[in-house]
This record gives structure tokens, sequence and C-alpha cells, in this order.
């Protein structure tokens, strides 16, 4: 027979060795179909250690991939805290991206001052609007948001395909269904010459900064971590609990939508329909192995990073399958899940005792 019983105090070593458990777990997990597929293990580790940061090249390219990731994650991270199950950061990226395009491929020009304010803040507000009809249908009518979120990724692909394919489609493009280019003025400039990383890692981490402070220093801050916490009690005291979920909502498309931004305006070009490998769905991973901490996000994403472009370097080396990074990045949160659990609850495996 097993038993759980709440843990009335975990340490602080548990609380916070979690994710770094989790994630080590997973690595030296993924040994088994690295030798299922004939690999040399610690050779494919080390390609992929290398492949992550082994020359500034390697490095551009991780922190051009966590940029992203460092949104998605802080878009995750800021509804969880108030239990909003926001699984539509896919999609809001892909609106924020596409609404970035709208406005940056020459309908407005200017200097690069105003159109870099004017993309960045075109896209979270795309992303902002279309997390608040899932939320006020969670708060009014008790609809559940993972499942509306979970949908809408679907629909807003589609929506950005059939917009690739008319009003948005680049002329130029061959036939290809993509859109025309955003322009100079509006891209943001690579922090590192000849280097793909770009002013969008910048934002993110301003971002995560403001955030952090945000939730622990302000009053909309605590409010949010009291819905979370309790949202009858939060309501009982005063707090407008559909008020905060409103306010997490814009906060957190806002980041998502800016995470497509980053990708037209700093890393892609242009919008196509490949633009996102899964940053909103690994965003969640990103989240969670931070443990919803916005400081602690940059350092997931810089390992789920690292993950992706690692595998995609040994890949080449050897001629393993790249999935492999989302099977470690699957199975890290299948990991801090079973840790966080872990850490919340005492296992008690007791013997059952006789009838007689």
């Amino acid at each position: 027979m097993i038993r759980f019983e709440p843990r009335t105090n975990p340490s602080v070593i548990m609380v916070y060795g979690v994710p770094v458990m989790a994630a080590t777990i997973a690595i030296l997990l993924a040994a088994i179909p690295l030798a299922l597929a004939g690999a040399p293990i610690i050779n494919a580790y080390g390609l992929m250690i290398s492949g992550a940061f082994g020359s500034m090249f390697s490095i551009s390219e991780m922190l051009t991939r966590a940029t992203p990731l460092i949104l998605t994650g802080l878009a995750a991270a800021i509804a969880f805290r108030a239990k909003l199950w926001n699984i539509g950061a896919e999609g809001q990226l892909y609106m924020g991206a596409m609404a970035a395009v709208a406005i940056g491929s020459g309908v407005i020009d200017g200097p690069s001052y105003i159109m870099i304010p004017v993309v960045l803040i075109a896209g979270a507000l795309v992303g902002a609007v279309m997390l608040i009809g899932p939320t006020l249908l969670k708060t009014r009518l008790g609809v559940d948001e993972v499942v509306t979120t979970l949908l809408l990724n679907f629909i807003v692909i589609l929506f950005v395909q059939m917009m690739l394919e008319g009003a948005l489609k680049d002329p130029m493009s061959m036939g290809w269904p993509q859109s025309e280019p955003v322009i100079d003025n509006a891209v943001l400039p690579p922090l590192i010459e000849r280097m793909r990383v770009h002013l969008g890692l910048v934002i993110a981490l301003i971002c995560a900064v403001a955030l952090a402070i945000f939730v622990k220093r302000t009053v909309w801050g605590f409010e949010i971590r009291a819905v979370g916490e309790n949202a009858a009690a939060a309501r009982f005291s005063g707090i407008s609990v559909t008020k905060t979920m409103v306010l997490v909502a814009m906060l957190s498309g806002g980041l998502a939508g800016l995470a497509g931004v980053s990708e037209v305006a700093g890393t892609r070009g242009y919008l196509a329909t490949d633009l996102s490998p899964g940053y909103g769905y690994a965003g969640i991973v990103v989240a969670m192995l931070a443990r919803l901490s916005p400081v602690g996000v940059i350092i997931s994403a810089v390992f789920v990073a690292s993950v992706f472009v690692g595998a995609d370097s040994m890949s080449r080396a050897i001629g393993v399958s790249s999935y492999l990074a989302d099977l470690i990045v699957a199975m890290s949160l299948l990991c801090v899940l079973i840790g966080g659990f872990l850490t919340r609850f005492k296992v008690h495996f007791e013997r059952q005792k006789s009838a007689g």
C-alpha cells in the first residue's frame, strides 16, 4: 500500500535542486536510445556540449535559439503563477510575428528608433489580445482554458497559412508561402558582427528582470500570487480575480507575441509557417524547469537551447537523429513534475495487514 504524506517544510536544497536533478536524469536516460542507435555515448555527449558551447559561433546560435524560449518561458511562468494554464503561446507567437510583418514590411516607414518599438508593441498587443478571450471564458463561464488555448494554436496557424497564401504573400517568393521581408529599419540589429544573436536577447533579459521585480515588489504582483495560491480567498479579501486574470493574460500573451517579433524581425526576417519549431510548447518546459521563476527562466532557456543546438551538431557529426533533443526536453519535464510532487509529499510504502 502506498501512502502520501504532505511535507510541511521541504528543504531549500530539495526545492531548488529538483530542476537540476531532473535535467541530469533526463540526460542520463537519453543514453539508452543513444546506445540502442549504436552511437558512442561519451563521444555523442561531447559533441553536444561542443556544439552548444565549443566556439563563439556555437554560443551565438545557442543564444539565438534561447531568445524566443526566454520569452515563451516567461509567458508560461507568469500565467501559471495565477493558475491560468496558457497552452496557446505557440499561436500567440505566430500572431505577434504576423502583426510585426504586417506593419514592419513597408506599410509605414521611419527611422529605426521608431520602427523597432512600433513592431515590438504591435506584436505584443496582438499576442495579449489573443489570450483575453480564453481568460474571460474561464472566469465568466468556467470554460477550460487548456482546451481553448490549445485549439486556438491550430486555428491561428491555419489563419497564418491563409494570410501567407493571400494578403501577406510576397510576390517575389517564387510561389513559396512566405511574407515580404521586414524593412531594414525594423530589423533587430545583431549584437555581434557576423553572428545571428540579436537585440531580441537583450529585450528578453530585460523582460525577465522586469517581470521578477513586478511579481515580487508590486501590488499587482502580490495579487497575481494571491490568486494563484487561492482564488476564493483572494476574492474574499477584496481582490478582483477577473481583473487580475485579464492582467496576467495580457502579460503572458504579450510576452509570447514578443517572441514572434524577435523571430521575424531578428532571426528570420520574414514570416513563414515553419517560423517556430515549437517554441510555444517548449516554453512550458522552460517555465516548469525554472519553477516559474522569471530569472530562473533565463537559465532553463539556455539549458533547453543548448540541448537543441547541441543535438543538431551531434546529429550532423554521427548521424543520430536530432529528435533526441525533444526526447531530453520531454523527459526533463516529466522528471521535474515527479520531483515537484516528491517535494510536496513524502511517499510511504506500507505492508497491508491481513484480514485475519
